[in-house]
């Protein structure tokens, strides 16, 4: 009997644990389960603001506006294919503002120290091509701060200049640097050790005597993009340029002395433009930016690369 009540007892107690681990497993499955559907909602909630935030980055003022505008176009610091002032982005908000029935006139704000001359040709070649096809509509520059380089090659396309007195405008001329470690490698007892195929392929090697005949050759490229430099210049501003010869030796001028030298038509702003040139002071901006998939695109990109490249210790 006793054996009995003792096999009762162990089948009682195997039971009951059988029943704890089914709600335990139970229970666990609820929380997994809640946990599934918070991190679906979660993520359908991101894709939801990327969604409208990728949407609104990418829609332009004038889709929720039928009135007559100026169009303005920022082109703000470096002229380059890794900034946003670039031909692509630039030459796209050109097209943008053209094409639109309700635009008036298009002002070109420009802040720029230069950049790439070829980017600055593509937009500058940009402009006139839309200017034949678009002739009444006119294309003005404002230049605020700097107006330099690249920045000057682009602000001479467009029908008329104008500039703060105190905006800083100029340096037309074209420049390439580096430096020199012949002397520096020799003191330190460096060896240098470079393999090339063709004559001139280690062109301008720091770390290598400087050859003439490439100095030579390298001055002669230089001089040539000056030229073309120059004669853009020259056929922006027609003879409304001074005949002197230092516009073109790489000085910059105060906006003051830039209009007493025809480097620019006047001085006013981008509002006074709008208003007292153009005749719309309603203006809306038509400048492409990089948006917000590109832009966390690029931050995934670079995180992985820095994930994938970081140094590992005691291998």
């Amino acid at each position: 009997m006793n054996i009995f009540n003792k096999k009762q007892n162990i089948d009682s107690n195997e039971d009951s644990i059988a029943t704890g681990i089914a709600k335990e497993f139970l229970k666990e499955q609820r929380r997994s389960r809640r946990w599934g559907i918070f991190f679906k909602l979660l993520f359908f909630a991101y894709i939801t603001l990327f969604i409208v935030f990728y949407g609104y980055e990418n829609l332009s003022p004038s889709h929720f506006s039928d009135q007559k505008h100026t169009a303005l176009i920022e082109i703000d610091g470096i002229i380059s294919t890794e900034t946003e002032a670039n031909a692509d982005f630039i030459i796209s908000s050109l097209k943008n503002a053209f094409e639109n029935n309700n635009t008036n006139g298009i002002i070109l704000r420009i802040n720029s120290p230069g950049g790439s001359p070829v980017q600055a040709g593509y937009i500058n070649d940009e402009i006139n091509r839309l200017k034949k096809l678009n002739p009444d509509i006119p294309v003005y520059a404002v230049i605020t701060d700097l107006c330099a380089s690249g920045g000057y090659y682009i602000a001479v396309a467009a029908d008329k200049i104008f500039a703060n007195k105190a905006s800083i405008i100029g340096s037309i001329g074209v420049i390439i640097s580096g430096f020199g470690f012949v002397d520096a490698i020799e003191k330190l007892g460096i060896e240098r050790r470079i393999l090339h195929s063709g004559d001139h392929k280690a062109l301008m090697d720091p770390f290598s005597p400087l050859d003439f005949y490439e100095e030579t050759h390298m001055q002669e490229l230089l001089d040539e993009i000056h030229q073309q430099f120059i004669s853009i210049v020259k056929s922006g501003r027609g003879d409304v340029l001074e005949d002197n010869e230092e516009i073109f030796s790489g000085l910059v001028w105060s906006g003051q002395r830039s209009l007493e030298l025809g480097l620019i038509d006047d001085l006013a702003s981008v509002n006074e433009i709008a208003r007292d040139i153009i005749g719309t002071e309603y203006i809306i901006n038509f400048t492409t930016r990089e948006n917000y998939f590109d832009r966390f695109a690029k931050q995934v990109g670079t995180s992985i690369f820095q994930y994938i490249n970081q140094p590992v210790i005691g291998e």
